[in-house]
């Protein structure tokens, strides 16, 4: 393969996870960084990092929403691909737009899918069009207040909101009572408009008991395959996302996509369809042996599927995989985000123990400007239990000091003998309303 040199618009986790998987297929690379990240972890792997504007003149969150600079950074240095990896930029039509323009190769399927699935509204229409189960929402980004409360008052509370462009929990907002329906709208959109730089929401009824492990709308534990689901609803699972491949002919795209669902009984109902990387992607890699970012790369510069191996009847599964998030929070205080200096840092290791990470070393720098994933705690093994013990072992190994972290609760949670069974009790803490209930798993098919 001739060389070629990618540029990452991204921070953080994800940034370090393209550049490694660039390096192994012999890529250079360059990443981006904001006047708040100047001193971040993932800038000493690239072989070259920009900042985005000059100091003070951008935000924490803008710098990483700019594209005109960040397309013409890659310009000026001579990039000749860009890779979104996720959040952010990853499913903004325009910046895959400007990025193509400007003569570059965007990592990801074409613009116009983009905006299809990139519009969550759009998608659930056509998931709908090829009878493929949704949840019940609205037909469209809400207009006003008034379509609503029509809406919740037709459905019953709770409904949810959610940033029509977007994912990861950011814009989402569970609504309990009519008398919060205004200042949950209003939330959503800022943190939307914040985050993915398009405000644009919508409205569902929420699901309270679906196969999920989840603390604020963001998945904290991750399994595949999805355990405790039966045969006819795996099929059917398997069957609607092939279906929707097809459908909007993402099948001859060759780029990663994931197709989400959630599973309530023996109902499945299609949530959306993430035209870019997910963050999980490592417990399908793990139980597939498939390295999905370089895939990508690969493909982007010419690679075909064939080429690569990754026939759909080449592609068999082989053990379990778990992965959990470790943040920087307070479980104690609501899950506060924590920020700080790590002064002492000691990490697991092992057979079967794989970790991503930025920011997880002696002497990172927290900020409390973003996300508070620390570390993604990926375990593999044999079968599910091994798994789970594996799992717990290796967070009880981690020792960080200087900063507070989820990793007490994640062990409790693993720690419950109905984990194993896949129907797990655990407390879902919403930072607004600390509702506990049961959701009894999340993960890949």
């Amino acid at each position: 393969m001739a060389h070629h040199k990618v540029l990452v618009a991204n921070r953080g986790e994800i940034s370090s996870r393209i550049v490694t998987a660039a390096g192994e297929v012999g890529m250079s690379t360059m990443v981006i960084y904001s006047e708040q990240d100047r001193l971040a972890g993932y800038l000493q792997r690239a072989d070259a990092c920009f900042q985005i504007g000059e100091s003070g003149d951008l935000g924490p969150l803008e710098a990483y929403l700019d594209g005109a600079r960040i397309v013409n950074i890659a310009k000026q240095h001579h990039a000749d691909l860009v890779h979104p990896g996720y959040g952010f930029l990853s499913e903004n039509v325009e910046f895959a737009a400007q990025v193509r323009e400007a003569g570059l190769t965007f990592v990801g399927p074409p613009t116009e899918i983009i905006r299809k699935m990139g519009d969550k509204v759009a998608a659930r229409q056509i998931a709908q069009s090829l009878d493929i189960p949704t949840i019940p929402g609205t037909n469209g980004p809400l207009k006003d207040l008034l379509e609503a409360y029509e809406f919740a008052e037709e459905h019953g509370y709770p409904v949810v909101v959610k940033a029509n462009f977007g994912g990861g929990g950011r814009g989402m907002r569970v609504i309990r009572r009519k008398e919060d329906i205004e200042e949950a709208i209003a939330a959503s959109q800022s943190e939307a408009r914040a985050a993915f730089g398009n405000g644009a929401v919508y409205m569902e009824r929420y699901l309270c008991r679906p196969k999920h492990i989840e603390r604020n709308h963001q998945k904290i534990i991750e399994f595949a395959p999805a355990a405790n689901i039966s045969p006819a609803v795996r099929r059917g699972v398997l069957d609607a996302a092939i279906r929707l491949a097809k459908g909007i002919n993402y099948a001859t795209v060759e780029n990663a996509g994931t197709v989400e669902f959630l599973v309530e009984g023996e109902q499945l109902y299609f949530i959306e369809m993430n035209p870019r990387i997910q963050v999980e992607h490592t417990v399908t890699e793990e139980i597939t042996g498939i390295d999905i970012v370089s895939a990508q790369l690969r493909i982007a510069c010419g690679a075909t599927l064939k080429e690569l191996g990754l026939a759909q009847d080449k592609i068999h599964r082989t053990g379990f995989a778990v992965q959990c998030r470790v943040n920087t929070e307070i479980p104690s205080q609501g899950f506060r985000p924590d920020s700080g200096t790590i002064r002492g840092c000691r990490l697991p290791t092992g057979r079967g123990v794989r970790l991503d990470h930025s920011e997880c070393f002696l002497g990172a720098s927290i900020s409390p400007y973003y996300d508070s994933l620390l570390v993604k705690c990926i375990c593999s093994g044999a079968d599910m239990a091994s798994t789970v013990k594996r799992a717990i072992r290796a967070l009880k190994e981690f020792q960080i000091l200087g900063v507070q972290t989820n990793i007490a609760f994640l062990v409790r949670l693993l720690e419950d003998p109905t984990f194993a069974k896949g129907n797990c009790w655990t407390s879902f803490v919403e930072t607004k309303f600390k509702d506990k209930r049961n959701h009894p798993g999340s993960g890949e098919i």
